[in-house]
Parts: C-alpha cells; structure tokens; sequence
C-alpha cells in the first residue's frame, strides 16, 4: 500500500512539473505553428542559471526563490531575443524554424557544458522544506508536496492571465485564428514575442523548480524535450487545460511505467502518444489546425 501511496504522490509531483515545462510550450505551439525544440534547452539553461546563485559558483548566494524567479527573468528576455531576432525572418518556412530552434538547442548544450562543465549540480530544497511530512507510516518529501502546489498555483495563474485579461484573449484570438486576429487589429507579431518569452521564462522556472529533484546536468534538455513533446501532443497544442492534463497523464505513466515495467518504459509511455496521433490528431482538447 505504501509503495502505491509513494509512487501516486510522485507521479503527480512529476506531472506538476512537466506542467511548468510545456504549458508555455503548447501557447507556443499554438500560436506559431512550429515545435519550439530549444524548449528543453531552456529549461536546462534556468536549471544552471538558478544554480549559479545556489550552490557556490558566485560569491553572491541568494534565495531559492529569488534565483527561480531571476533565472526565469533572464531565459524569458534570451527567449524574445531568439524569436525578434531569428524567428521573426522566417515567416511561414517551418522547416528554417524547426532547424533553427534545433540549432539553438545545441548551441545552449555545449554553452551549459563550457560554463557549468560536465559534472551533476546538486541542488538543495529550499529552507524549510527539506524535510518529511508524515500520514500513518509513509513518509512524503515536503518539496515534492511544495512543487504541487507551485503548479496549481501556476496553472491558476496562467487560467486567469489567458481567460480574464486582455492580453489573454489576444492570445486566445491568435491561437484560434491568427489570420482574423490580424484583420480585427491584433498584432500577432508581438504575441509570438510575449507568448515565446513566457513559454521560456515558464520552463527556466521549472527547471530551477525540479533542480532539487532531478539534479541539474548535461543532457537534461534531451531528457524532458521528449516528455514536453509527448504532454503537448497527447493534450493538444494551444490548449493550457490540455497541458495540465496531459502533464498528469504522462507523470502517471513514466512513473508507474518505471516502476511496473522498466524494460517497456519508453514503449508504455510513447504509445498514448501514438493513439492519439492516430485518433485524434488535434489532442484531447486541442481544435482542428488547418
């Protein structure tokens, strides 16, 4: 019974997580049409970021949630500066973007690799929540509880931004139909800014985030692009209830496939991916792109 207790808790922690990478991730899908694949560079680069300032690399050490919230500030202005400066030329050719951002991806690799070098960055919990909290006899990691809670706070967060503001149903109105948000006056090329540079600046955040989790290495990025890619897919682009969905599912499945069948992980967790591709193309709450 505890090993199931354990292994729900976890998962949900892991979907929370997966939640703060690809909620910006599928905005960005939605509204520009291509698969941003320097997302998970992104998320790497907050990760050695928000490090810098925790574990000795600077003689100025500061909050936890202080470096969380810089190293989201720093990656969401780099991430504007590759959409204004890159992107931005290549209207329509996706296939310059995609091998753009994929570029760009392995540029921030080998940067993390020369400055940060190739050994793992532990990072501590932040104070006060390095501990237990107890029910009967299973034993749960605070942080994992707090990073649930960080990711319903986000997820509410982003449902108000996009749902209750006008800046949200700009975007909405540029997610749905880019071309009649031009006509009604929508400048949709400074929603790709906005929208690109909150899509990193959110996965800078989980990746400082999930550093007392994960660790912080060389090859994380190739580890939670998949990840990102298959909640986008199984959710639905441009859809942030499909996001938060399919983080849930996808953490569900990557733990309890790790735990039940090691030898099927990738197999049990691609093949939902595959289903819905084949089924439902648009993802379980995205609408039909033309």
């Amino acid at each position: 019974m505890n090993f199931w207790v354990s292994l729900t808790v976890n998962s949900i922690t892991f979907g929370g997580l997966l939640f703060l990478l690809s909620a910006g991730f599928a905005l960005i899908f939605g509204l520009m049409r291509i698969p941003n694949l320097t997302h998970g560079s992104l998320y790497m680069l907050g990760a050695y970021i928000g490090a810098t300032f925790l574990v000795g690399f600077v003689s100025i050490k500061i909050n936890f949630w202080a470096a969380a919230v810089l190293a989201a500030l720093i990656v969401a202005a780099f991430g504007a500066l590759i959409e204004r400066l890159l992107l931005r030329r290549l209207p329509g050719d996706q296939l310059a973007q995609v091998l753009v951002t994929l570029g760009i991806s392995f540029m921030v690799a080998d940067f993390c690799l020369m400055v940060w070098g190739g050994d793992p960055l532990n990072v501590a919990a932040p104070e006060g929540l390095g501990g237990f909290v107890r029910l009967g006899s299973i034993a749960f990691p605070l942080y994992r509880l707090a990073i649930i809670v960080v990711a319903v706070i986000v997820a509410v967060a982003l449902w108000l931004l996009l749902e209750r503001t006008r800046l949200g149903a700009m975007i909405r109105a540029g997610v749905d139909d880019p071309d009649m948000a031009r006509v009604v006056g929508i400048r949709v090329s400074q929603l790709f800014t906005i929208v690109f540079a909150l899509g990193a600046g959110l996965a800078s955040f989980g990746g400082i985030i999930g550093a007392p989790m994960l660790s912080v290495y060389p090859g994380l990025d190739q580890d939670m692009l998949p990840l990102a890619l298959v909640v986008v897919i199984l959710g639905g682009t441009g859809s942030l209830l499909g996001a938060f969905v399919g983080s849930l599912i996808i953490g569900f499945i990557y733990n309890f496939g790790q735990a039940l069948f090691p030898e099927l992980a990738y197999f049990v967790l691609f093949l939902p991916m595959l289903l819905v591709l084949l089924l439902r193309p648009q993802g379980l709450f995205g609408r039909h792109v033309p």
